[in-house]
């Protein structure tokens, strides 16, 4: 799809979209729960991916108009010869890892190459140490093997996401388990989305210390469960605020999500700051990117993990950026960004099948006309975005 987004000036309020990170935890803990009801889902690709996991998996799911109701998966229940479509979801694949690492079955887990390019080798030491089968392939990773409730060490500074996953399925097994952190904690705000909706659930899980979580598992409570709002995808909302006049509703107040830090790093790119740290938050990277093009440029640091998203998004920025005039120079885990005059596009942009890198670019699309190829990847994360924009006076004209 083509979206042409016409010269604009942003105005109005509109609502932020569900949760992504809150809906994939909240599906994994409902299924292991008797029946629980998941509302205030947002369908986009990924959710769905992990859902249909799920369901492949043995959970009973009925599906209705922004909810779910989930329960019964039984993971010493799960037949032989699994096969999990995880499409290009890194949260579903991650997630979904240890759960089968919970049944002593033999499952592939399925996806793009893009997405199995992506780092999994804490689940391959994992597996190796404890003498599992890991095996992967170009398009799929095969793993066989039963974790128990226990003691386990992971690499903090490799991705949040082992440690959600690991966390998840030890969920689900009786006993008290350990996860002991190394290094420097990286996106922590990600792992405190985890431990929150765990204890949503009924888990008992907390912060023994800086670097170890304690979890006594069992089986998730059924609960009544609402995702709330998502401040990773109301900063590619917001932001158009940057040169308009818009509001963007139903963030909480009191959020774990890290991501909520946009709100601070806009008020201070419009104060004049040029330096920004983005470890926590890297989802950002492609909106601050964009956005501090339009005050002159900025220094980020805290990009190394960039490389390995649905894109490499220094890569694919600084290919779009450079449309618009403005200069992107990286190094190791930092980057530049350089612009004095922008001007509107010198040829059409390309949305690298990522979503993120679509909603980055559509902001400067607003501000200096012009459009985007590939811009149907909004549908991983925020199927309506488009639809979003132009209630805040954007026009987008979507050609299929």
């Amino acid at each position: 799809m083509i979206a042409i987004i016409k010269k604009s000036i942003p105005s109005g309020t509109v609502s932020a979209p569900p949760s992504k990170s809150f809906a994939h935890r909240a599906l994994i803990l409902g299924a292991f729960s008797d029946k629980s009801k998941i509302k205030n889902l947002s369908f986009s690709k990924d959710v769905e991916a992990t859902l249909d996991c799920l369901k492949t998996l043995g959970a009973e799911t009925e599906k209705g108009d922004g909810f779910v109701n989930i329960g019964g998966l039984k993971p010493e229940k799960i037949g032989e010869k699994i096969s999990l479509a995880c499409g290009e979801s890194g949260s579903t694949l991650r997630f979904l890892i240890p759960v089968c690492l919970l049944t002593g079955r033999k499952i592939a887990l399925c996806g793009t190459e893009k997405l199995l390019s992506r780092p999994l080798d804490e689940y391959e030491r994992i597996c190796k140490d404890n003498g599992f089968i890991f095996e992967k392939s170009k398009d799929s990773v095969t793993v066989c093997g039963k974790i128990k409730a226990g003691r386990y060490s992971l690499r903090s500074d490799a991705s949040s996401q082992f440690v959600t996953g690991l966390l998840l399925a030890l969920s689900a097994i009786p006993g008290r388990s350990e996860i002991s952190l190394s290094g420097e904690i990286e996106s922590r705000p990600y792992i405190d989305i985890t431990l929150k909706t765990m204890r949503d659930f009924g888990i008992d899980v907390l912060w023994e210390d800086e670097k170890t979580i304690a979890i006594c598992g069992g089986k998730p409570e059924n609960t009544e469960y609402t995702v709330e709002a998502d401040a990773s995808n109301a900063a590619y909302l917001e932001a158009f605020g940057l040169f308009g006049d818009v509001t963007v509703s139903g963030i909480k107040d009191d959020t774990v999500q890290g991501d909520i830090v946009y709100k601070k790093y806009f008020a201070d790119l419009s104060g004049g700051k040029k330096e920004f740290d983005l470890k926590d938050c890297p989802d950002l990277a492609p909106v601050m990117f964009a956005a501090c093009s339009l005050f002159g440029g900025a220094r980020f640091t805290g990009t190394r993990r960039l490389a390995f998203k649905e894109s490499d998004r220094v890569a694919s920025m600084k290919e779009e950026l450079s449309k618009f005039g403005a200069v992107l120079c990286s190094g190791e885990d930092m980057v530049e960004v350089f612009a004095e005059k922008l001007h509107a596009p010198s040829e059409p942009l390309f949305g690298h099948n990522d979503h993120r890198v679509v909603m980055a670019l559509s902001l400067l699309c607003a501000k200096f006309g012009g459009s985007i190829s590939g811009a149907e990847a909004v549908s991983k994360s925020f199927p309506d975005f488009f639809d979003k924009i132009s209630e805040l006076g954007i026009e987008v004209i979507k050609d299929a």
